[in-house]
């Protein structure tokens, strides 16, 4: 089998699961990962055969692929902040909208010229977040929590390859006990659980079947459990002119706001992402 035609049996199998433009994006990651060639050597080389090894890995590939299993399980890899992150289904794979609210946070803190400065990431996943952060802050303390043992081992596992120091604690934020523990902060960040369940049925299969839920959902009737939570952490832990940064659910932007509000927080800003829906918030502790 040519390159060419590996091309052409994974956009045969992908063009019934996914949009045209997507099946294409995900037939070339998965040619760059199998060949360690970008796209235009793949172009100029598309009559050269895959090994042997590589026809038996593709073919795994593509068995995993037609399971409507994400291409970032598939490969274990996905990219954030210009990095590549192990995934599995431990941990979410990481969105494009997380990454605008790292890029906020880093660009507000680039030129910081206080003492030292102490982060804290709540719900870690693969870690992008802080070891994002503490790749492009490497003057922060930066620590992220996660309820999930597998979750934090994925992310431990990532800080080591990308060569990040964060402090990782396998904890349970909802618990108010471990609160203690944390040291005064000077920012909070956090992409929490925040996706109402009665939105399973209206989601793709490779997110519901494949995608950790706990990261992902909440009570029907409790939607701001753990934005409620990390605002009564950080009245007791977060510093006078601190700050939080959410990412949010885009139906939950006045909500969210008006819970800040009424908890002492101010200088708040809502955000839209690239599509143009409210998906982050930015505040400040002024009491």
């Amino acid at each position: 089998m040519t390159i060419q035609q590996a091309k052409e049996r994974l956009l045969f199998q992908l063009n019934p699961i996914y949009e045209q433009r997507e099946a294409a994006n995900i037939a070339d990651w998965v040619l760059e990962h199998l060949t360690g060639w970008k796209k235009i050597d793949r172009v100029i080389n598309k009559t050269l055969p895959l090994t042997s090894v590589q026809s038996e890995i593709l073919e795994r590939y593509i068995t995993q692929l037609s399971d409507h299993r994400p291409v970032q399980y598939v490969l274990g890899e996905a990219w954030f902040q210009g990095m590549p992150f192990f995934v599995n289904e431990s941990t979410l794979i990481p969105r494009p909208e997380t990454e605008e609210l790292v890029e906020w946070l880093i660009n507000d803190y680039r030129h910081f010229q206080g003492k030292e400065l102490v982060i804290l990431d709540i719900g870690t996943g693969s870690g992008c977040i802080p070891i994002s952060i503490k790749k492009r802050l490497p003057f922060a303390r930066v620590m992220s929590c996660d309820i999930s043992k597998e979750a934090i081992q994925v992310a431990a596992k990532n800080s080591a390859a990308l060569g990040a120091e964060v402090e990782f604690v396998e904890s349970n934020i909802l618990d108010e006990r471990i609160w203690k523990e944390y040291p005064a902060l000077d920012i909070i960040i956090s992409n929490p659980p925040y996706i109402p369940q009665s939105e399973q049925a209206s989601m793709s299969a490779n997110v519901i079947h494949h995608e950790p839920h706990l990261a992902l959902f909440v009570p029907e009737n409790n939607a701001l459990i753990f934005y409620e939570a990390i605002v009564q952490l950080a009245e007791r832990k977060l510093k006078r002119q601190g700050s939080i940064y959410f990412e949010i659910h885009e139906n939950l932007a006045t909500a969210v706001t008006e819970l800040l509000e009424k908890n002492g927080f101010h200088d708040l800003t809502v955000r839209k992402d690239m599509q143009g829906k409210d998906r982050m918030i930015r505040c400040r502790k002024t009491i």
